[in-house]
């Protein structure tokens, strides 16, 4: 069976597993939109309260993502999927063969297509609010500044590969698999903190070029390709081999018959 008839025969048997990793990066990018406005916004009576503090606007924004990204971890359909809602993952979890080729392709088509989806509807129905400097349309780019596009690939590099390990650890724990969801959104949270105001916080290709397209915006986009991709991928490589050389040192040690 060639591969077109395998994408094919994929697609008529996971189709609703596909939907769910198009809903995932449509649901981040709707809720963070609207978070966005409300902890940024001037006319926010939010942003009000929490006044000119930059580090509470973030620790407020950082614990909503948290609790989205567990909910939806955790929800049945969430379950289902595996809750990728990310081609860097998605492209991590091909790696160790978490998942199969074709399967993969989808994911990654359905995560785009529900980020593009999202992206352009949260900018039409923001648009009066969404313009505003410490918003900017919820793109994600470099701080311009001490920083730049430099600083953001490191740092985008550097939270992709720290979140893929500990996705693959807690994934490969019997104490440790039942809290990926809760460990995957603190440690979205934390980033958004402190990893924000250097890149702007992305590690997802897909939630990025769906804020990107909708604005018409896309300053330094090829780094939320480069620095997630490699960084999830090269962390799964690494982890793959490192299973493999552990289980071989754990195997008991094989000698001769001595009788032979």
């Amino acid at each position: 069976m060639g591969f077109a008839s395998e994408l094919l025969s994929a697609l008529r048997c996971h189709w609703p597993y596909y939907l769910v990793e198009a809903a995932g990066p449509a649901t981040f990018l709707i809720v963070s939109s609207a978070a966005a406005v409300v902890f940024h916004h001037p006319d926010s009576a939010v942003a009000r309260t929490f006044g000119p503090s930059e580090m509470g606007q973030r620790v407020g924004l950082g614990l909503v993502i948290a609790v989205l990204i567990m909910a939806m971890a955790y929800s049945p359909w969430g379950k289902r999927s595996g809750a990728h809602f990310n081609p860097a993952v998605t492209l991590g979890f091909w790696q160790i063969g978490h998942i199969r080729t074709a399967d993969a392709v989808w994911y990654v088509a359905f995560q785009f297509a529900g980020a593009l989806a999202a992206g352009s509807a949260m900018f039409h129905l923001l648009r009066p609010w969404f313009g505003y400097p410490a918003i900017h349309y919820n793109t994600t780019r470099p701080i311009e500044g001490d920083y730049g596009w430099l600083w953001a690939l490191l740092a985008e590099t550097g939270i992709s590969a720290a979140f893929m390990l500990l996705l693959l650890r807690a994934l490969h724990s019997a104490q440790l698999k039942a809290w990926v969801g809760a460990l995957a959104g603190l440690m979205l949270a934390v980033f958004i903190v402190f990893e924000g105001p250097i890149s702007g916080m992305s590690l997802n290709p897909a939630r990025s070029t769906g804020t990107a397209a909708a604005a018409g915006l896309a300053p330094a986009l090829w780094l939320y390709f480069v620095g997630p991709l490699l960084a999830m991928w090269a962390a799964a490589a690494w982890f793959g081999r490192y299973r493999a050389r552990k289980a071989l040192a754990e195997r008991p040690p094989v000698y001769p018959d001595a009788t032979a």
